[in-house]
């Protein structure tokens, strides 16, 4: 099978070398969590190392301000050329004024299939999913998610999704993305001490693919992410 590296060492063999090729994954977490960074740093290596085409929709970030911290973290998007897209809302909002009575949710998805078309991206990043439900005005959500998950399959690309989880909740989502999704990679703060407080990652589901669903330590140095065996006091 096909996979997308998830290039944070030691999740990769995890997951038996990745993320299906095609799947839908949320990713979702608390704020602080690394979640974008995370989704970044998956889509970022796959350009450069793999010759993948990759587009970054961020609803919340602007993009001056992703490209700062991503720079920050070591990752140089110039090795990357056009072949890594970085779409922020303010164009989709302009789109959105010039485009009249057409819906948010039937703009954006004609601006992801525009862009599909003209780069032909396989791996796609919405960054956030409530972000977008919020904007799109959903009248009956679990159903219109349902077809947005089906357009998003139709587009034979492989998705990150990232979901924002509410302090002291154990829910991944609210509508049944959880449901919906091929996979869905939590990732939480842990607190271990009085003062020490751990970045945790694991693997909750992941079709066609047989793993470990218990806690790793999510660590970030010079050689980028690390799953490691979880570190206690």
């Amino acid at each position: 099978m096909k996979r997308i590296k998830t290039y944070i060492h030691g999740l990769d063999d995890v997951l038996h070398g990745g993320i299906p090729d095609g799947h839908i994954v949320l990713l979702a977490g608390e704020p602080g969590t690394y979640k974008s960074s995370v989704a970044f740093n998956i889509i970022y290596n796959n350009v450069k190392n793999d010759k993948h085409v990759a587009c970054y929709i961020t609803l919340e970030q602007g993009r001056e301000s992703l490209i700062q911290q991503m720079t920050g973290m070591g990752m140089d998007l110039e090795s990357v050329g056009n072949n890594l897209s970085i779409v922020d809302l303010a164009l989709i909002r302009k789109n959105l004024e010039k485009l009249g009575q057409q819906s948010w949710m039937q703009i954006f998805k004609t601006y992801a299939c525009n862009l599909k078309e003209n780069i032909d991206y396989s791996i796609l990043v919405i960054d956030s999913l409530p972000v977008l439900t919020m904007l799109a005005e959903f009248s009956n959500p679990r159903i219109e998610l349902f077809h947005f998950f089906e357009w998003l399959r139709e587009m034979n690309i492989t998705c990150l999704l990232i979901s924002e989880m509410k302090l002291g909740h154990e829910d991944y989502a609210e509508m049944g993305e959880d449901f919906l999704s091929d996979g869905i990679i939590h990732l939480k703060m842990e607190k271990v001490s009085d003062v020490n407080v751990q970045r945790r990652i694991r693997v909750v589901k992941m079709r066609s693919t047989e793993h470990n669903s218990d806690f790793f330590t999510l660590l970030y140095g010079k050689a980028g992410f690390t799953a490691t065996r979880v570190i206690s006091e």
